[in-house]
């Protein structure tokens, strides 16, 4: 019995599908018949592109009375594409170039009103799904039973996550704006955001993941997250000026909200950001790609989870946690919230009081009455 194993790896940042099996020059030949299939020296292997359709047909190729295919790697992959060919059924392939042309207009609009990049994309992005959605459904764009009955079919069945909810309404809610109708006589209730307390990294945990860390570029990012409270943006947005060694402060200019603020430079941070200097020489951002240009997100997140692996670290941190771990730090050293507050650039006390709930002086305090049982 002749086996095959089909499973899923990258090949110039995309994923492939991969057909693996000790050589057979019956296989080899009987896959040089598949169009699409190709030998790959980097993986070693033959490839097609992944997708449901390519994965039918390698599949039903194969399909031999003296050979067996295993794919059980592919399984993840094939129950979340049929969930996706599933909430995509409710809409059309492809919007019609009248609508294509609207949304330009209204992403200019949106720029207009001085919204971020990356909001400006979010709510276009919703939008462009609403309208073939509604478009499926040939009805009006803007009416109640609409928007109910989008919500409810790409959002409430499929379970997108309160987040993303939030983001249609409010992306739907801009569109109808800009086209003169009024969104509040459509009555969808926002729901209610989810109260969960920020992951925290303990000073020993901070201390063992930097110290996994040996690429000085990678060290100096995640610590100047981490010293500096500051969100990937920005610290991706740094540019070299920002940093003021003589005061020993950093300009964070244009943040969330559109607000400049400074916050510390910590004197330890300086000596890795002066040895990662000499040896990278960035020439405008602090953090660069390897062609220039601003250090990408997903870069700096498989940095942290590489270092999160190798430090033995089990939490489910992220990029954010380093930011959270530096907040309630401070506050359990004592430092004054309102202090912490100009630091992380929060426009509202009550943001920063999420890490009074989180810092372990605090709980240290409360006497546990199961303590006084024995």
């Amino acid at each position: 019995m002749k086996k095959i194993v089909l499973t899923i790896s990258q090949l110039r940042n995309k994923n492939v599908l991969v057909i693996r099996f000790i050589y057979d020059n019956e296989i080899k030949e009987h896959l040089k018949k598949l169009k699409n299939v190709v030998w790959s020296k980097t993986l070693r292997s033959f490839y097609t592109e992944l997708s449901l359709e390519n994965l039918r047909i390698v599949f039903n190729h194969l399909k031999k009375s003296n050979w067996t295919v295993e794919y059980l790697e592919l399984q993840p992959f094939i129950d979340k594409s049929k969930i996706e060919a599933k909430r995509n059924s409710h809409l059309i392939n492809q919007l019609p170039e009248i609508y294509e042309f609207e949304l330009q207009k209204f992403k200019k609009w949106l720029f207009q009103k001085r919204l971020s990049k990356n909001t400006v994309n979010t709510y276009v992005d919703v939008t462009s799904i609403y309208i073939k959605y509604s478009l499926l459904k040939n009805t009006e764009l803007f009416s109640s039973k609409i928007v109910e009955a989008f919500s409810y079919d790409y959002i409430f069945v499929p379970n997108k996550s309160v987040s993303y909810q939030n983001q249609f309404i409010s992306g739907i809610k801009k569109f109808f704006e800009y086209k003169g109708y009024s969104y509040e006589e459509i009555h969808i209730e926002r729901p209610r955001k989810e109260k969960k307390l920020p992951i925290i990294l303990s000073g020993t945990e901070i201390k063992a993941l930097f110290n996994t860390v040996t690429n000085l570029k990678h060290k100096a990012l995640l610590s100047l997250l981490y010293s500096a409270g500051l969100r990937i943006g920005e610290a991706i947005n740094l540019e070299i000026n920002d940093i003021d060694s003589q005061r020993m402060l950093i300009h964070i200019k244009q943040a969330k909200g559109k607000k400049d603020r400074y916050t510390l430079l910590s004197p330890a941070f300086v000596k890795i950001l002066r040895a990662y200097y000499i040896a990278y020489k960035p020439e405008k951002y602090l953090f660069e790609g390897q062609k220039g240009g601003k250090y990408s997100n997903t870069s700096a997140q498989k940095v942290l989870k590489n270092a999160l692996f190798r430090s033995g670290i089990t939490k489910k941190a992220t990029l954010h946690s380093l930011r959270h771990s530096f907040a309630t730090h401070l506050l359990e050293k004592g430092t004054d919230i309102r202090y912490i507050q100009e630091l992380l650039g929060h426009s509202s006390p009550k943001t920063t009081m999420i890490y009074t709930h989180v810092t372990a002086p605090s709980l240290k305090k409360i006497k546990n009455p199961f303590d006084d049982l024995f």
